[in-house]
């Protein structure tokens, strides 16, 4: 228990620990942004659009979508106006980014997850006019859940654990405001 605690412990500025975790959430994000592409690549090549093949029958499958707006369908046929909201976004969390994560190893990774989902969806977008969606989750007929794909995976996540984050650690602007006070 005391390791995973060192684990998650808030990183020194400029220190190795906090070098190894950016080089780390880097990684992982470059890995993320690969593999979105890389199935993306599969997906154009291997399934005619609107094509589905079942993986799990009656609950995953991988199906060839075009996304031409953002999360569900939405501002569908806006690709500037959405190219300029993600570079808005990735231009932010770069900003911000050390304000944000407060020093939190945690938080590295979900930026760097979020600007590589940000930046996979944009290229698709630029190169492909439209978004390749293909992961299906369904039941049977029954219910479907709108197809996503990797960077929407990342994006999410990315997302999931800053707010997690969020919630679990202490809020260090409210000591920074109090330490300014005692001065």
């Amino acid at each position: 228990m005391k390791k995973l605690s060192r684990l998650f412990a808030p990183l020194q500025s400029g220190s190795r620990r906090e070098r190894l975790v950016l080089f780390s959430s880097v990684a992982v994000a470059v890995a993320m942004l690969l593999l979105d592409q890389g199935t993306k690549i599969w997906v154009e090549r291997s399934f005619k659009l609107h094509e589905s093949r079942p993986i799990i029958d009656g609950w995953l499958s991988f199906t060839s979508v075009r996304n031409y707006g953002a999360a569900w369908s939405m501002l569908a046929g806006q690709t500037w106006l959405l190219l300029a909201v993600a570079l808005a976004a990735f231009a932010a969390i770069l900003y911000f980014f050390y304000k944000l994560a407060e020093n939190y190893p945690e938080r590295y990774l979900a930026e760097f997850l979020a600007l590589s989902g940000i930046l996979g969806n944009s290229i698709d977008r630029l190169w492909r006019g439209a978004v390749v969606d293909f992961i299906d989750i369904h039941y049977y007929t029954h219910w479907s859940y709108p197809v996503f794909n990797i960077a929407d995976m990342a994006i999410c996540t990315g997302v999931g654990i800053f707010v997690l984050s969020s919630f679990l650690r202490p809020d260090t602007s409210k000591k920074d405001e109090r330490s300014d006070e005692d001065r």
